[in-house]
């Protein structure tokens, strides 16, 4: 077994999940830290289970807790972050934490300065990579240049998109017309952490994620890119159903940018195909582990174990995905809810879902070689869906 030990920040989704098992797989130790029991229960491949301060609510006392628990290692162990509150929690203690800990990234700030969804455009602005047209809601003539500029409909995004979800379980607010948006607006109130941007036209099947690593002097070590199928909610929302396809346009458009700005690590970039204009765009960079880390695993890129060998030194095998392989990635609790959707507004019919669905599928949480965590999950989501009936019972 390796000396350097894993910490896995946040297990409570099925990414951190994905983590564990990948690197558990390849016998690493692993430790988890969250701060609270996860409905995922417990993985076979833990080593050890530990509940920490909150990272937001007890920061102080849970970058101490992280101190104290590596000064008692070995060596250093190597921090993976599932979320994205994990990564502005990093970049708000990096330099203590890099002392400590090991990761990639040697560029204090950076992370966050990709993940919001504004200061992101200065680098894709610099590289020349097209992105959605967006407005600050504190700009002047603001309605004006909205039904000008952008035309509704149009979308009210977050700049921390984890917070809005968390708050309203969507990643946007699609706008029909002035008075929806004047009314989402009031709902917000002061809020500086949304804007507009504007719609790029195209079905779901014109969002595409390119998954890449970059190793030491941001040489590109591996890459895979996918298609989406479904997502909830419908339309602006978080992968449910997706496959791996070989779009060979993404990696060069991607890649001029991370070389420019020395990335190193692993990140996602997503985007999507204007159906009109056939111009690809760039919408968001995630820069921490994803929902497809399963499936990229399956398909022999290894990105946590790829992270953990990066960063401890050791050599990092390659992996390019340039092919099509038809292996397809779903995620079955939010894709039955997907699914009800686009046959409800009539996007997607029962023929159309059945055909997409014959192919090999890797799944975001059941795992026959470790079944805790998965029937753990259908525990916790029978009962949550009897809560919710037993609730429209007793207002009946």
């Amino acid at each position: 077994m390796m000396k350097n030990k894993a910490v896995v920040l946040g297990t409570n989704y099925y990414i951190g999940l994905s983590i564990v098992r990948n690197l558990g797989r390849n016998d690493i130790h692993v430790v988890t830290m969250d701060y609270e029991p996860s409905k995922y229960g417990v993985s076979r491949y833990v080593e050890e289970a530990l509940l920490v301060p909150h990272y937001e609510k007890e920061e102080a006392a849970l970058v101490q807790y992280m101190v104290d628990f590596a000064k008692e290692q070995e060596a250093k162990p190597v921090l993976f972050l599932s979320s994205d509150p994990y990564v502005h929690f990093l970049d708000r203690n990096f330099d203590l934490l890099k002392e400590f800990y090991l990761f990639p990234m040697e560029q204090k700030g950076l992370l966050s300065d990709l993940m919001d969804k504004e200061t992101l455009l200065k680098f894709t602005e610099e590289y020349n990579i097209p992105t959605p047209e967006i407005i600050d809601i504190h700009e002047e003539n603001f309605y004006e240049r909205v039904l000008d500029e952008i035309g509704f409909p149009c979308l009210i995004k977050p700049r921390d998109s984890a917070e809005f979800v968390r708050k309203f379980r969507e990643k946007a607010f699609r706008i029909r017309n002035e008075e929806e948006l004047k009314a989402k607006l009031a709902l917000l109130g002061d809020s500086d952490d949304v804007f507009i941007q504007r719609i790029i036209p195209g079905p779901e099947s014109n969002c595409y994620s390119a998954d890449c690593y970059y190793g030491p002097d941001s040489a590109l070590m591996g890459f895979v890119t996918t298609e989406k199928i479904r997502q909830w909610p419908n339309n602006f929302g978080a992968s449910t159903y997706a496959k791996q396809k070989w779009i060979p346009e993404l990696i060069p458009l991607v890649h001029k940018l991370f070389q420019g700005i020395q990335y190193r690590g692993f990140a996602e970039v997503e985007l999507k195909r204007d159906e009109f204009t056939n111009v690809v765009y760039l919408i968001e960079i995630n820069v921490r582990f994803i929902n497809f880390t399963e499936m990229l695993c399956a398909l022999g890129f290894n990105t946590p174990l790829v992270y953990y060998r990066d960063s401890i030194g050791e050599p990092i095998p390659k992996k390019y995905v340039n092919y099509d392989t038809n292996v397809h990635w779903k995620y079955k609790y939010e894709d039955i809810s997907a699914i009800f959707g686009y046959l409800n507004s009539g996007q997607m019919s029962l023929m159309r879902i059945l055909v997409d669905y014959k192919f090999r599928k890797v799944s975001s949480t059941w795992a026959w070689d470790d079944p805790g965590p998965g029937l753990s999950f259908t525990s916790h989501a029978i009962k949550k869906a009897g809560a919710k009936l037993l609730k429209k019972i007793k207002r009946k």
